[in-house]
């Protein structure tokens, strides 16, 4: 018997641009001993498994009105998750005004794309003996169309705790106006950080490193408040002598700076 062809999508009046956000979220955690640390991994896997990912990147299709065409998702053995949701055009809703600011939340369609994908990976990892373990996440969203994917980094932040966030937005290739003129940016950006909400960005404390001619936008987020319990795993912190509570509270600041400032500090 022949395998049945996929069915193939009709494209038309295309816009090429490719827009890609992708970033990183780390969450920082200290545990005492291996039980500890064993115990925070599994948790945070199990938290951050593949349905919930699946759940997540369902929504931002939803945000961005996208056709969700195929998804693949997978836990890994011993941690980690993955997740990838190939989508297409949906009918538009509307016209869209492209301007800098939050995306909406998964109960209201923003707009439209042509052809996308989103991708979610997450990265349970430890350091081998100062009972630090650090937990990443990152997501690209992937659009080729009118739509920046940026509308979905309000509902994205929302999702996930994080003290650490690093956040790139790329324009890449050229579209044509009626003319046969080049576009290759079909939208104005001035920083990522207009994509997100005030209550979110006073939270942080946040860097902007952007190549305008280059159409590459990169922006870092670091947690302005700490509460060592927030990063305990085990234990409490009125359990610890006040050496111990200084000496954990360095060592996961530096943490956090390091992975801010992408650099090992000494």
């Amino acid at each position: 018997m022949k395998a049945l062809a996929a069915k193939r999508l009709r494209l038309h009046g295309f816009n090429n641009l490719t827009k890609s956000l992708s970033f990183s979220m780390y969450d920082i955690c200290y545990t005492r001993t291996i039980e500890d640390r064993n115990s925070y991994i599994a948790y945070i896997d199990e938290m951050y498994n593949a349905e919930r990912l699946t759940t997540i990147l369902t929504n931002v299709a939803n945000i961005i009105g996208a056709h969700i065409l195929s998804v693949a998702q997978q836990d890994y053995d011993p941690i980690g998750s993955s997740v990838t949701i190939l989508v297409s055009e949906e009918q538009a809703r509307g016209k869209e005004e492209q301007v800098e600011s939050p995306g909406p939340v998964p109960d209201e369609i923003l707009a439209h794309l042509d052809k996308s994908h989103l991708a979610v990976h997450t990265y349970p990892e430890y350091h081998p003996d100062d009972g630090i373990s650090t937990f990443r996440v990152d997501i690209e969203v992937s659009t080729c169309g009118h739509i920046s994917p940026l509308k979905a980094l309000n509902y994205l932040m929302q999702s996930f705790e994080t003290d650490v966030v690093t956040i790139d937005y790329r324009v890449r290739g050229f579209t044509r106006d009626i003319t046969g003129r080049k576009l290759f940016i079909d939208h104005k950006i001035n920083s990522i950080q207009n994509y997100i909400p005030n209550e979110i960005k006073q939270r942080f404390d946040m860097i902007d490193v952007n190549i305008y001619q280059e159409n590459i936008f990169h922006t870092k987020c670091k947690l302005k408040e700490f509460d060592l319990d927030n990063y305990l795993f085990g234990v409490s912190a009125d359990e610890l002598h006040p050496s111990a509570r200084q000496k954990i509270t360095e060592r996961i600041l530096k943490e956090m700076d390091e992975i801010f400032f992408g650099r090992n500090m000494s």
